[in-house]
């Protein structure tokens, strides 16, 4: 093992959508900062490599093959499994993990991120989510709420580019938004017809995304190709590669060092404060430890838990964090696949601009104000109207001038919307980590032992029957609900298992995402949520990580780290 002679005031693990905010920050307030990625380098633009192909140009059109089903059991339980993007997900053979019960984990480990996969929707917390917790007697009080967060969210909104519509809803705050991708006329009318049925407690809203529809320096509007997940080389969404990433560098404080490893976190029991890290090298398996003053950790939920638990276990035989005995539990989710569709008439002569990368949101309305359900917390939709394509005549096996005249003009008029529901902080549903299996580093791999309870089984019942109830307010016709099922882990939100508080004995991290055992530690990914509420929840996480990097500095200042 070699000890490096660089030094550096912060190193940030991780560099996806909260590493990529930890670098700009600390690096934008003066810090010399390495950046370690335990996956490969992606360049914007230049390694884009299929942003602009046509499907023709895949040799199987951009799906799947039973080759592929073979080699990645897990990922071909969803959408992640295709030719488009494959390379931007991990192989289940080189990096398993324990399934104590079903979980599906899918994840992006190169520079960037998720951020390049990510849905791109982004709402604020409330305090109705941040005082859920205390109001209900579930779990911990959140530290926070959205009056500490509100400045925050302002700042990453602003950066990052949010597009979206002013509402006045106390459940789901307005930001600092760019215009909104407008709702097409299905959505539209379907929108006046919703909030008149309902007082308006029930609406229809456009989607607020990470897209732009304004120029930001280096970034261009969105051009309403939808095809976001190919990385886009107008930088028209927000990842990492777009927008965080080019500003660190400009400060010339940055060092980013792919094919980064990092294994442990070096504990100093007698400052109780941590030294720097030991790192793997992905490509020669050699061995550097990197000292540093202070450590950002945002590696991603379970990873950056996993690294904790593997941390200072000569002090805390599990890890560093574990003190309070939460450390790995709470695992949370968004759990959804379910909802209803249906038809609309009364449009046929109209038609939509491009393919818009979003859809409308109909934010949360039960257990608010008078409303009480026999379920905690609630749920919001997310879904759209448009009209069928040409693929609507595959089932048809149809033949001749007339079958082709009809799939060369737009088909009916539909509309649905899939429910994402809060799931709640359970400390049954925890990780640890399973020292029989090792991954291709020889790294011991985790074990997930999680699953939604019987207050997420009771709100799924209405997160059906309501979407088919506001379709048939609307007017729409041979109304279906659905229930794809659900796996914990399929929304690609896991949170929690280092989870925030106000207290040492209950709690992983302070207020200010510090974990209590080693204050010169901060952890601003998904792991340190709280409670999950049911909105989407990477625009919390830039937001928390720009707070505690400011603290962070701060702090550094007056000598307290």
């Amino acid at each position: 093992m070699s000890k490096t002679d660089l030094e550096f005031d912060a190193i940030v693990i991780g560099s996806g959508i909260s590493g990529g905010w930890a670098a700009k920050e600390l690096t934008e307030r003066g810090l010399n900062v390495l950046l370690l990625e335990r996956g490969k380098n992606v360049e914007h633009v230049k390694d884009y490599l299929n942003a602009t192909k046509g499907p023709w140009e895949y040799p199987h059109r951009g799906q799947r093959t039973y080759a592929l089903e073979q080699a990645y059991p897990v990922l071909r339980r969803d959408y992640p499994l295709n030719e488009k993007n494959l390379d931007w997900w991990v192989s289940d053979q080189d990096e398993p993990y324990t399934e104590i019960k079903r979980f599906d984990w899918y994840r992006g480990y190169q520079v960037g991120g998720r951020s390049l996969t990510w849905g791109r929707q982004s709402y604020r917390l409330s305090d109705h989510d941040f005082e859920a917790n205390a109001r209900e007697g579930i779990a911990v009080d959140w530290p926070i709420r959205h009056e500490d967060l509100a400045p925050w969210y302002d700042h990453v909104e602003r950066f990052a580019g949010i597009s979206g519509s002013l509402e006045g809803l106390s459940q789901l705050p307005d930001g600092q938004f760019q215009p909104p991708m407008p709702l097409n006329c299905g959505e539209s009318r379907s929108a006046d017809r919703l909030r008149k049925a309902f007082d308006g407690k029930r609406r229809i809203i456009p989607g607020r995304v990470a897209n732009l529809t304004q120029p930001l320096p280096g970034r261009s509007p969105c051009q309403h190709r939808n095809a976001c997940s190919l990385g886009c080389p107008f930088g028209a969404y927000f990842s990492t590669q777009s927008s965080t990433l080019p500003a660190a560098v400009a400060t010339g404080r940055l060092v980013l060092r792919p094919f980064a490893i990092v294994t442990e976190l070096r504990y100093d029991k007698d400052t109780h404060r941590v030294t720097g890290v030991r790192v793997q090298d992905a490509v020669t398996g050699n061995t550097t430890e990197y000292p540093s003053r202070i450590v950002f950790l945002c590696a991603s939920t379970l990873n950056s838990t996993w690294l904790l638990m593997h941390s200072a276990t000569d002090v805390w035989p599990g890890g560093l964090g574990s003190s309070s005995g939460e450390l790995g539990h709470n695992l949370m989710d968004h759990h959804f696949r379910l909802g209803a569709r249906g038809r609309l008439d009364g449009l046929d002569d109209n038609y939509y601009f491009g393919s818009r990368p979003t859809g409308f949101y109909i934010p949360r309305y039960r257990n608010l104000g008078d409303d009480k359900r026999d379920y905690l917390r609630g749920f919001g939709y997310q879904g759209g109207a448009g009209r069928e394509d040409w693929s609507r005549g595959v089932k048809e096996l149809g033949i001749g001038g007339q079958f082709k005249d009809q799939l060369a003009t737009p088909g009916e008029w539909t509309m649905g919307a899939t429910a994402f529901g809060e799931m709640l902080p359970n400390h049954n549903n925890r990780i640890s980590i399973d020292h029989t299996r090792k991954d291709k580093w020889g790294l011991p791999v985790l074990a997930i032992d999680c699953e939604i309870g019987p207050n997420e089984a009771a709100m799924r019942k209405d997160m059906m029957s309501d979407m088919a109830e506001m379709l048939d307010v609307v007017g729409a016709r041979d109304i279906a609900t659905f229930d794809a099922g659900y796996a914990p882990g399929m929304g690609i939100h896991e949170m929690g298992t280092a989870r925030m508080g106000r207290d040492p004995k209950s709690s992983v991290l302070n207020r200010w995402n510090q974990v209590w055992d080693a204050p010169n530690v901060f952890l601003t990914d998904g792991s340190c949520m709280t409670s999950a509420a049911n909105q989407n929840p990477s625009l919390t996480y830039m937001a928390l990580t720009a707070r505690a990097a400011a603290h962070a500095v701060d702090e550094l200042k007056r000598g307290n780290l």
